[in-house]
């Protein structure tokens, strides 16, 4: 397959996905009581926001893959196999040290240790904005959560947000 048909099948495999859980799976398997006050703490809420920014992502995919030249993909030389493998195992074992940190740091905190991780072990060509966005991510969410919607996120035992 080439990188362009890859394309076109990501977006509208992700647009059929979307589809789904808009129209199937979300009304039938999350149940949210009626009288929730605030639209955002409706246990249906998240699951549409994500399913709806899966959709615009396969639409984006498919115009993209309709648009760009198949030889635009191949900006860079073709990356060794055994180094895909590499970092393939390396992603391993940074999820196999995410859960055993998770209960010694915290949600937050390792969730910013393995963006950060995960971003340099991806090489990203905008470092600055990985590192910002490994902390600012995290720390917005727990605020959302733990002081907006009222939900416990996990903490580690060395250190604790307020």
């Amino acid at each position: 397959m080439t990188p362009r048909s890859v394309q076109l099948h990501l977006g509208a495999t992700a647009c059929l996905i979307s589809l789904v859980l808009i129209f199937v799976g979300i009304p039938h398997a999350v149940s949210s009581p009626s009288n929730v006050s605030n639209i955002v703490l409706s246990p249906t809420f998240w699951p549409y926001v994500l399913s709806g920014f899966t959709g615009l992502t396969g639409v984006g995919l498919v115009l993209a893959g309709l648009r760009v030249n198949p030889s635009e993909f191949f900006e860079d030389e073709p990356e060794n196999d055994s180094l895909g493998l590499l970092r393939l195992a390396a992603l391993a074992i940074i999820m196999v040290v995410t859960m055993f940190a998770l209960p010694i740091l915290g949600m937050v905190w390792t969730t910013m240790l393995v963006f950060a991780f995960t971003a340099f072990l991806f090489r990203t060509r905008h470092p600055r904005t990985a590192i910002i966005c490994a902390i600012v991510i995290p720390l917005a969410l727990y605020v959302f959560f733990a002081h907006v919607a009222g939900v416990g996120i996990p903490q580690g035992n060395f250190l604790r947000l307020p």
